[in-house]
């Protein structure tokens, strides 16, 4: 009976570890499970707006900005294709939970919620909007996401941005790769695991991606971008070419991965700015992306334009 009771207590003991072990996913080669499909959508924006004075807030406050202020996604209100009401665009629903606090912004460093631009930043980010109405002679003139290149609102590449729809991601995993295929543009970021980087002269789209685990979290550096993916028009975000991207994937539950990223530029920003925001797990289908087939808004453009 001392044998067993001894035992029993023993197993007692041991549960909360077990179940803590247990609580992350994990694959066949024993890496955190981050496979699947994920959704970044969020009402919650990415720099703090005006309706909020500190990085959390309320029930209350939190479903009415979901809900009614034009902040949660756009100013626009107004009716027909591409306005806020109207079909083409995917909503957030419900702000971002973390650690059981409600966030007014994606940005938790700086404290304020907002991108630190250096003046040179904003005025390169300010010259690159005013581009964006003005130069139509050629296409090698228009962003990247008119002509294909990338998806818009900087949903691909590094980090992971909201985008304003089809706001998808799935996750493959090897023992040595994670790949990261998105539905905006459907391009497919290959991160290498414990890899060498790249030759500084070898850039890429969506950068050079390496990764190593630290714990149960995946943490992606990414530098090595191709310039003329570093402006984002429709969000409006601005990350240079010389940007380093520090990514972290944590799987803290069954449906979520907490996705945290710092942005290390020093030719935009007067210091690095960190974020923080959850994938949610989702059972959308990922629909194709079939920018260039009969891409006639480059065509008019350019017809317009010359």
């Amino acid at each position: 009976m001392r044998v067993t009771l001894i035992s029993l207590a023993a197993c007692l003991l041991c549960a909360p570890v077990a179940l803590a072990q247990s609580a992350t996913p994990r694959t066949s080669f024993g890496a955190p499970d981050l496979e699947g499909v994920w959704t970044t959508l969020t009402a919650t924006p990415l720099e703090r707006p005006p309706a909020f004075d500190g990085p959390t807030t309320t029930e209350e406050k939190a479903r009415a900005f979901a809900l009614g202020n034009p902040e949660a996604f756009m100013a626009d209100t107004s009716d027909g294709v591409g306005a806020r009401v109207s079909e083409w665009w995917e909503w957030g629903g419900d702000m971002t939970r973390i650690r059981g606090e409600i966030r007014t912004a994606l940005i938790v460093d700086p404290p304020d919620g907002k991108m630190p631009y250096s003046e040179a930043g904003r005025a390169k980010l300010k010259q690159l909007q005013q581009d964006v109405f003005s130069a139509f002679d050629g296409p090698e003139a228009r962003p990247a996401t008119e002509r294909c290149l990338a998806g818009g609102s900087g949903a691909t590449g590094a980090p992971l941005f909201v985008p304003r729809y089809n706001a998808n991601y799935q996750l493959v995993q090897t023992p040595g790769y994670l790949v990261i295929s998105m539905e905006a543009g459907r391009e497919a970021r290959i991160i290498r695991i414990d890899a060498t980087r790249l030759p500084p002269e070898m850039r890429r789209w969506m950068g050079d991606s390496v990764g190593h685990w630290e714990g149960d979290t995946l943490v992606v550096e990414t530098q090595g971008f191709v310039p003329g993916d570093a402006f984002k028009p429709s969000a409006p975000i601005l990350v240079s070419e010389n940007a380093k991207v520090t990514e972290r994937f944590t799987r803290i539950s069954a449906s979520e991965i907490l996705y945290v990223y710092t942005v290390d530029d020093p030719a935009t920003f007067t210091q690095p700015w960190r974020a923080e925001m959850i994938l949610h797990a989702t059972q959308a289908r990922m629909f194709e992306y079939a920018c260039h087939e009969a891409n006639h808004a480059l065509v008019g453009m350019l017809e317009g334009g010359r």
